[in-house]
């Protein structure tokens, strides 16, 4: 890591504990020793040979916190219009001022981490940077390097709860802006969601840039109760020279289903791990995403999935969209465990290249250990129809507008996942504007 962030690591954590809780320091500084005895990966590593990190080295990010956005920027970025309780923090530091100020359900908290360690500092601790660790049967669930570089810079970071059977009618909506106007910054959002049994909710998380090159780190981390539902929306949209190196960590208990969508419409290097923990039985997960991927992106998505219990069900679906010479990477694991029986496992992973000088490359893993389960999986890179191109043409639709339809087509399916409309339509308008078509 550039010396601009390891080497000021005690300065900036002397300048977090006068707005963060005092317990946070201790944890801090053990993700910081975590971190600096593996450092950062590099493509001789496997699960990250195909996108190189050495910007990281010398692209000289420092850490960040608090920058100066009025509210109509922060309304007119990406995802700043749909109507939500809406949590804001800016380069870290919460932003009340840019964030709404709703009435909840009894017992719902929708805040900071401070307001998560106010009502119970003991059960907050029990799951911050644990759930992202996970250790099971078959080893860690996670790469956790930049899970301990998060923490190592852990700020304010946004918390929410929901009660025991309780559910959330109004989306909520965690906005993390980005603005690097003094040379390229480190952010290192965090997000730490607890829903009891029966509880349910929709969430919608946005990293946005602003101005400038950046480097985000988030770490999302999910504990679901018996029952509870959740639909979790992801949005990268960050500046073009940016980099995005996140984690989400999900475990289900019993019964529990998760929809996590995660689109990624940004960056330069991107990285992001999906990583879901069945831990109890009829638990339903989807994981569904989307990349849009030009010039030189390289896009890299992992996921993995825990099947620890019996009669789990898994969907998932992640496509990517490539251009140029960019390059896309998929990786999806599923480990079904001995006790795991009546498993129905999906996976369904797409590319669609729109140059010549776009790469693709695909990794599924099955790793089954129980006998009686239903798992498959399927991986196909491919172009544009030539024939529905030309269908399209010929009956007087412009190409490029046909080209676009087309490949929302494909898209389309993940899209469709997102059931908060106002989030979908400013997603799909993000889409177009990427392929250079406005909507149509």
């Amino acid at each position: 890591m550039s010396a601009s962030l390891t080497e000021n690591h005690a300065l900036v954590a002397k300048l977090l504990s006068a707005h963060t809780p005092e317990a946070l320091s201790e944890v801090r500084e053990r993700a910081y020793q975590a971190f600096s005895a593996v450092g950062l990966p590099t493509t001789k590593d496997e699960e990250f040979r195909y996108v190189s990190l050495r910007v990281l080295e010398d692209g000289g990010f420092k850490p960040a916190y608090g920058a100066n956005v009025d509210r109509a920027d922060a309304e007119a970025a990406p995802l700043g219009g749909i109507d939500a309780i809406t949590v804001t923090f800016v380069n870290g530091e919460h932003a009340p001022d840019l964030s709404s100020q709703d009435t909840l359900p009894k017992g719902v908290i929708v805040g900071t981490l401070a307001d998560g360690f106010a009502w119970d500092q003991e059960r907050v601790l029990a799951h911050l940077g644990k759930v992202a660790t996970l250790q099971g049967k078959l080893g860690s669930t996670n790469d956790e390097r930049f899970v301990h570089l998060n923490t190592a810079f852990l700020g304010e970071g946004a918390f929410v709860f929901v009660p025991r059977g309780v559910s959330v009618e109004r989306t909520i909506h965690l906005r993390f802006l980005a603005k690097a106007d003094h040379g390229p910054l480190a952010v290192f959002p965090r997000v730490l969601v607890i829903m009891e049994d029966a509880s349910a909710a929709k969430i919608v998380e946005s990293y946005v840039g602003l101005q400038g090159v950046t480097f985000a780190s988030p770490v999302t981390e999910v504990v679901l109760g018996q029952d509870a539902i959740l639909e979790l929306t992801r949005g990268q949209l960050e500046g073009g020279d940016s980099v995005h190196v996140s984690n989400t960590a999900v475990q289900q208990a019993g019964g529990s289903t998760l929809t996590h969508n995660n689109l990624n419409l940004g960056g330069r290097i991107v990285r992001h791990d999906v990583n879901v923990w069945l831990d109890g039985e009829h638990t339903e997960t989807w994981l569904n995403g989307a990349s849009v991927g030009q010039k030189d992106q390289v896009i890299d998505n992992h996921t993995r999935i825990d099947h620890a219990k019996p009669n789990c069900h898994s969907f998932e679906t992640y496509k990517s969209i490539l251009d140029d010479e960019s390059t896309g990477v998929f990786n999806g694991k599923i480990f079904v465990y001995e006790d795991a029986q009546k498993t129905d496992a999906k996976q369904t992973n797409q590319g669609l290249l729109l140059s010549k000088t776009a790469t693709f490359n695909t990794k599924p893993q099955l790793e089954i250990f129980a006998d009686d389960v239903k798992c498959t999986h399927g991986a196909t890179v491919g172009q544009l129809r030539e024939d529905a191109l030309f269908y399209m043409r010929a009956r007087g639709v412009p190409k490029e507008q046909a080209e676009a339809l087309l490949v929302y087509a494909f898209a389309a399916e993940v899209f469709e996942k997102v059931t908060v409309e106002d989030a979908k339509d400013a997603l799909e308008a993000l889409l177009f504007e990427r392929l250079g078509t406005g909507a149509v």
